[in-house]
């Protein structure tokens, strides 16, 4: 629960009372991620929720001389949204001709697959991690394997520490959606799909009407979904072309992966703790590479800043089987 304690200590004490919807969304987001912890208390936070949202305002920012599309309703003349009225409607062109590309190349290279559930996805990820100050730099090659349709044990790594997760109650729930039939349910529409992860997917207004914490939780829950080495057919350019409708999202040139490619880095300025963390693009093809994430060790005396890709994915029939 780091990220959302950050966000009570940093709360102005001079600034007006939360609305209900405001405290709703904010009980939300905090019930969700001691839902998270508590399934993994002693460790890291997962490889799944590297994307934090925080509560801050919306940054309209120029990128390489990339024109800004702006339509300033629900801004203050500081350039900031209220959390109880509609969200600044701000699209960021660089960022959304990123976005929209990357989603155009998924689909022209994406198949279909089909695992049964009771089979398992293989994922390794490279992990470069370095401690800013000393400049020290740690690799870790995390091997894991994800229960289809959650119903058995589950092997993760976290920075190369090896973690069990057990099938999950009838009452849990976590995004992603573990099962891969619940995978399959979630819209391949662009628009659909925001509605359908907003409010337990029971939100049928307009985008236009989204509230700032809708498009937070929006922004996090895309993230989430990205992280997962496969989708269901349509899902992954969807959640692209999704991120291109969220007011706010920035390109930023010149950011590497942890395979030491240089290419254009997709962030949500949303607040402090967001800053640093991009989803990488390649600047030319839209091919996506990785993330790049900082984290702070419990002591909060040292910064890593994390850079990640997934370098092989597979379908396979036990724990522990390669490809």
């Amino acid at each position: 629960m780091s990220d959302e304690l950050e966000l009570l200590r940093d709360w102005d004490a001079d600034a007006a009372p939360l609305t209900e919807t405001t405290r709703a969304q904010a009980r939300h987001r905090l019930l969700n991620t001691m839902t998270r912890t508590e399934r993994r208390p002693d460790t890291a936070p997962s490889r799944r929720h590297v994307l934090r949202l925080a509560a801050a305002a919306v940054v309209t920012v120029a990128v390489t001389g990339t024109a800004i599309l702006i339509a300033p309703d629900g801004a203050d003349e500081g350039g900031r949204a209220d959390t109880g009225t509609n969200a600044p409607r701000m699209r960021n062109a660089g960022a959304v001709t990123v976005l929209n590309g990357a989603a155009a190349l998924a689909s022209r290279h994406e198949g279909p697959v089909a695992p049964r559930n009771d089979q398992f996805i293989y994922s390794k990820r490279v992990i470069k991690e370095t401690e800013q100050k000393t400049g020290a730099v740690k690799t870790y090659v995390d091997v894991n394997w994800d229960s289809v349709d959650g119903s058995q044990r589950s092997l993760t790594m976290e920075l190369g520490r090896v973690i069990w997760e057990d099938p999950m109650g009838e009452k849990e729930n976590v995004w992603p959606p573990r099962e891969w039939s619940a995978l399959k349910k979630l819209p391949t529409d662009p628009e659909q799909l925001i509605r359908g992860i907003i409010d337990g997917g029971m939100s049928d207004k307009p985008l236009d009407e989204f509230t700032a914490w809708e498009w937070y939780d929006a922004y996090f829950m895309l993230g989430e979904l990205l992280k997962w080495p496969v989708l269901p057919e349509g899902l992954r350019p969807a959640a692209y072309a999704a991120l291109a409708l969220v007011p706010g999202v920035k390109a930023t040139p010149g950011v590497k992966d942890s395979a030491g490619r240089t290419g254009v880095g997709i962030s949500y300025p949303a607040g402090p703790s967001e800053k640093g963390k991009y989803l990488i693009f390649d600047r030319d093809s839209y091919e996506f590479l990785g993330f790049r994430d900082e984290r702070t060790s419990r002591s909060g005396k040292k910064t890593y800043i994390q850079l990640s890709h997934v370098v092989d994915w597979a379908i396979v029939d036990r724990l522990r089987q390669r490809p």
